[in-house]
Parts: structure tokens; C-alpha cells; sequence
């Protein structure tokens, strides 16, 4: 029998629908991120990991996510617990913003708490992914929730990432915080460990400062 995984990463979406009229269940069960069975994941997480490594485009992602969840695939996985991660949270943290925006209109968790108890309103403040913040931000959410490792607001999660992303995770965490405080984040909170916001940054983060509102000392 073809390969679900190979037929993913490939975009042959007449074979995975013929696949998928055979086996219906495939369209929960957990595929192995190098096909060797190992460290399984639900379907539409491993959509967002092809984007992540270039093997196919966000919106490609999409048009496997609708077929995945026309054939009756679960828009949060397959069962989930805390601290492990969704769908929808591997899209905010893996640069599938299509596939985020998405699972959010298709009725996912918002506020389930995944890798290092961040939402995906966490994940994607970090990851600077400014388009899904704005769209989770239209939803009724905690803006302030705390994340279970770090005790750590979303606000803190994105001026993080600011401070401490590299690569293509650096992207629009100053956008992600902007749009944070103008819908009322709370910047006096501190983390676990009674750091502030403010104290992460550095008398030139001149354009993050002026978001938090905060004149250098």
C-alpha cells in the first residue's frame, strides 16, 4: 500500500484521496517525521514540518490540510496532553502561517498548552509570525496567559524571541509585540523568575522600547 507520508511530501493529492477512500483511518494516525516509525506525529502536524524544511509551499500545506480534514481528520490530533504540542501550535512554531490561519478557522484549541506549556499565541509571538498573532488576537483568548516552563506571558515570549531568535525565527516579533499591547497585554508582568520585559532589552532596542512605551534609562 502507497505510503501517506511519501505521498505528503510529494503533493500527490488523487493518490491520497484514493489512499484515503481505502484507509480512512490514516487520516489520525501518526506518521514518523523520517518514515522510520519513530517519534510519531498527528497528520496535520507533519504538514507544517514540510513546510519548516522547504518540501513543499504554506499554501501547497493548505491544500493537503483541506483534504486531510475533508477525509475527517482531527483539527486538534489525535488526543493530546499537556506540554504536547497541536496541529496548530506546530504551525505557529514551524512557519506555517497559511496552515495556522487555517486550523484557527477550522475551530482549533486556542489555549491548549504544548512544548514548554506555550500556547499558540505563544509560540507564534515568539516566532515573530505577526499575521497569526493578529488573528488569534481576534478570538477569546487569556492575552496574559502564563506559559507552564517559564511562567512567561505571551508579551515576554515575543520581545524573547526579539532578543534571542536566530535564522528564520527572527522575523516580526516587534509587530507581534505591537499588536500584543495595543490589545492590552500587560507589560509589568513578570516571568518565573521576576524578570520584567523591559529588563531584556538593551538601550538600542530603540523601535521595541517605543512599542513597550518604556524610555531608556
Amino acid at each position: 500500500m502507497a505510503d501517506l507520508r511519501k505521498l505528503m511530501r510529494e503533493m500527490r493529492l488523487d493518490e491520497m484521496e484514493e489512499l484515503l477512500r481505502v484507509d480512512p483511518s490514516l487520516v489520525n494516525k501518526g506518521i514518523s517525521y523520517c518514515g522510520d516509525g519513530k517519534s510519531l506525529a498527528h497528520p496535520l502536524h507533519r504538514i507544517c514540518d514540510g513546510v519548516f524544511d522547504s518540501s513543499y509551499s504554506d499554501d501547497d500545506a493548505v491544500k493537503l490540510a483541506e483534504l486531510l480534514i475533508r477525509h475527517g481528520a482531527a483539527v486538534n490530533g489525535d488526543g493530546f496532553g499537556v506540554k504536547q504540542d497541536t496541529p496548530l501550535i506546530a504551525a505557529c512554531s514551524l512557519h506555517a502561517d497559511e496552515v495556522a490561519l487555517f486550523y484557527i478557522l477550522h475551530g482549533a484549541e486556542l489555549e491548549h498548552q504544548g512544548c514548554m506549556g506555550g500556547t499558540a499565541l505563544h509560540w507564534a509571538s515568539w516566532t515573530g509570525r505577526d499575521r497569526v498573532v493578529s488573528a488569534l488576537l481576534e478570538q477569546d483568548l487569556d492575552i496574559n496567559k502564563l506559559c507552564i516552563d517559564h511562567q512567561a506571558t505571551p508579551l515576554f515570549w515575543a520581545v524573547h524571541g526579539f532578543k534571542r531568535a536566530t535564522g528564520e525565527n527572527l522575523h516580526q516579533q516587534i509587530a507581534c509585540a505591537r499588536l500584543l499591547v495595543e490589545d492590552g497585554a500587560d507589560i509589568r508582568i513578570p516571568n518565573g523568575e521576576g524578570i520584567h520585559v523591559i529588563e531584556m532589552l538593551g538601550t538600542a532596542d530603540h523601535e521595541m522600547r517605543e512599542v513597550l512605551r518604556v524610555t531608556p534609562s
